[in-house]
């Protein structure tokens, strides 16, 4: 077989390779490619490379394969023109690193609290985060393929030892971009969740190496190629400044009540100007715990119902969060006279700027452990909008689904035990339909398992100085303000240090025509690149300087205003829900024992009920659960026959996420 054949054949492997993976990217959201997909996997599973195996050799290995092949052609195609076939491959990976560089661009943007973009389309902090991993990881695969063929390029020309340890003084600096690919191989290998879940600490600080990772790729980069991935880094950095104010002073917890689920509901001061939506989150920190981890959790009271004060649930699960059950169940098995304070930092809350769910004629809530804890919100604020019908427009038919392990983990409803009494006036109804997973028939009802107070303790902790109430984020208006200030302040600083430490090619020009035409001078030696990188670090950092003391003078004067904070009192806010009584309407409700429950005639008996309505689902739990619901929704969206007539309901699916 001569070249030219050889050339051939590599060339339509490479486009049949390629057309293959795109096809793959078109029929992954069909549910032939998912039920054969999942099937694959699941045949996988039992073989040695398993549905990870699998995942690499479709998804990954095929564009692995396209560069392989591809460095082939080229060399068989430049056999002979060495130099040629190094020219296009270091282009090759030029490429890659433009792409990295695109990836570092939107890198940043999905974290922002705050300031968050993504807010702009609809998409919350806490979903967002996912696409922050998947740009991550996609910038270090380009970022890696493109140091390694820079230094395999290097290697084969003999020109590594010359390359790899030098500073230029200008253009690229190689050492920065090799320093830049060490730091992002290990914040990614350090925020693998295997790492991140069992070893939080060293995934918290080897994060923070991303200040040199940026900094060095400047000077890898040049303030041209940084320019584009500077909004990311700018809105970053403002942010971050902002949840750190946020989050000072600290504040003390009012009180808390334990369940006997291994749960316990944290009461926390608030504002009174301070309002929020449902299924809204908050990041806590507890020093006493640990000085550096932030965990996020649905925020279960409503901010129209409880003015002097928020709370949250906190289910026992993982080393942080079972220190904290133990250390309030400790105090309260103590014999002292008063409970020590617990201190704690408070960022958010952050949550939808709209109550979407409003706008359905029904709701079907599906709820599975601790995932209860956004619908307790939800229903609180129901309740409240229905005190102002003229306002606001509810559904008339609600229905929660509650999945748990064990009846104990009902007295989480504790809370909204008085909306399933459904009294007459009240304007929509409540019917809730749990499902005990791990138990056997007990012949208890859902009334008399809530009505178990005993069971349930509260503490009321001691302060140690002024508490405190939560604000919240600072206003829109005041951060778009604030911004704008910043960047105003930074090219202000920048334009000034350029005129100061760069000089003009105009004067420089300018002063040369002054000199006399026959005398010679040498000419005038070019600033370091790495010169304009450093003013545009120094301008950064004075513009956040200047904001910090805007920002820091705007929150002082606010906390100044505060005499300390009005606190509900201590009855207030050892206040218990009250019981449900077990007469009356709330015996529809429904406790099933031993099993999962069959979703596909849940569904069909509420949309029976219902009459086939528009009708919001809303999910929240763990994702196997969120996939078949998502399916139901898919599936049930159509025709159904109803007597004679024939509806099409049109089921609106949205899943809550609370864990990061």
């Amino acid at each position: 077989m001569g070249k030219t054949s050889i050339l051939l054949v590599l060339k339509v492997l490479m486009i049949l390779i390629c057309s293959g993976w795109i096809s793959l990217w078109l029929l992954k959201p069909t549910n032939l490619w998912t039920r054969s997909w999942k099937g694959a996997e699941e045949s996988a599973r039992n073989t040695v490379f398993g549905y990870y195996g699998l995942d690499f050799a479709v998804y990954t290995f095929p564009i692995i394969a396209l560069a392989m092949i591809g460095l082939v052609y080229l060399n068989l195609q430049s056999w002979g023109q060495r130099s040629r076939w190094q020219l296009k491959y270091l282009r090759v990976a030029t490429r890659f690193g433009l792409l990295a560089e695109a990836c570092l661009a939107l890198l940043l943007l999905p974290i922002l609290r705050g300031l968050a973009v993504f807010r702009i389309i609809g998409i919350q902090f806490e979903a967002s985060v996912r696409y922050h991993i998947w740009l991550g990881t996609a910038m270090i695969c380009f970022a890696t393929f493109h140091g390694a063929s820079t230094l395999f390029i290097w290697g084969i020309s003999h020109h590594i030892q010359d390359q790899i340890t030098k500073w230029q003084r200008t253009g690229r600096i190689y050492l920065a971009g090799e320093i830049t690919l060490v730091t992002g191989l290990v914040m990614w290998i350090t925020s693998l969740p295997q790492i991140r879940r069992k070893r939080f600490e060293i995934f918290y600080h080897m994060h923070h190496l991303y200040i040199v990772f940026l900094v060095f790729f400047l000077f890898h980069a040049g303030d041209r190629h940084f320019y584009m991935i500077f909004p990311g880094v700018f809105l970053f950095g403002l942010d971050k400044l902002l949840r750190i104010l946020q989050s000072r002073p600290q504040t003390y917890l009012l009180s808390a009540r334990l369940y006997p689920c291994k749960a316990v509901e944290l009461i926390l001061p608030k504002d009174t100007g301070l309002k929020y939506t449902p299924t809204s989150i908050i990041f806590m920190k507890i020093p006493s715990l640990s000085k550096f981890q932030w965990h996020t959790f649905s925020i279960t009271s409503s901010s129209s119902v409880d003015n002097h004060r928020m709370s949250v649930i906190v289910k026992c699960d993982g080393w942080w969060t079972s220190s904290l059950y133990d250390n309030i169940q400790a105090q309260l098995d103590s014999d002292a006279d008063k409970m020590k304070s617990i201190p704690v930092a408070i960022e958010g809350p952050y949550g939808p700027s709209s109550m979407t769910f409003l706008r359905y004629d029904s709701l079907l809530l599906v709820a599975g452990g601790i995932g209860i804890t956004p619908f307790l919100s939800i229903l609180h604020e129901i309740n409240a909008a229905g005190q102002d019908r003229c306002r606001y427009r509810l559904p008339s038919t609600i229905q929660l689904i509650y999945i748990v392990k064990k009846s104990q983990d009902i007295s989480l409803l504790k809370s909204v035990s008085s909306l399933l009494q459904n009294h007459p006036s009240q304007k929509w109804n409540l019917k809730l339909k749990v499902f005990v997973t791990q138990e056997k028939q007990s012949g208890a009802t859902a009334a008399e398992i809530l009505n178990e107070t005993s069971q349930v303790q509260t503490v009321q902790f001691g302060t140690k100085g002024p508490i405190y109430a939560i604000h919240g984020p600072e206003s829109l208006f005041w951060i778009a303000a604030l911004a704008g200030i910043t960047s105003i302040v930074f090219l202000v600083f920048l334009i000034i240090f350029n005129h100061i430490f760069v000089p003009s090619e105009k004067r420089s020009v300018h002063s040369s025509k002054l000199v006399v035409s026959s005398t010679k001078k040498a000419p005038q030696e070019k600033s370091p690149s790495w010169v304009a990188d450093v003013l545009i670090i120094v301008s950064f950092i004075m513009s956040l300087a200047c904001t910090t003391l805007i920002a820091t003078i705007l929150r002082w004067r606010r906390l100044k205003k505060e005499i300390p904070p009005l606190v509900p009192s201590m009855e207030e806010n050892l206040k218990e829900p009250s019981s449900v009584e077990t007469t009356g309407v709330v015996e529809e409700h429904e406790v099933h024992f031993g099993g999962r429950p069959n979703l596909e005639d849940v569904f069909s008996k509420f949309l029976n009920e219902t009459g086939g309505s528009n009708i919001g689902v809303l999910v929240c739990g763990p994702e196997t659960m969120k996939e078949a619901i998502a399916s139901l929704c898919q599936q049930k969206s159509g025709c159904f026959k109803m007597g004679d007539k024939k509806r099409k309901p049109y089921l609106s699916f949205h899943a809550l996420t609370f864990t990061l």
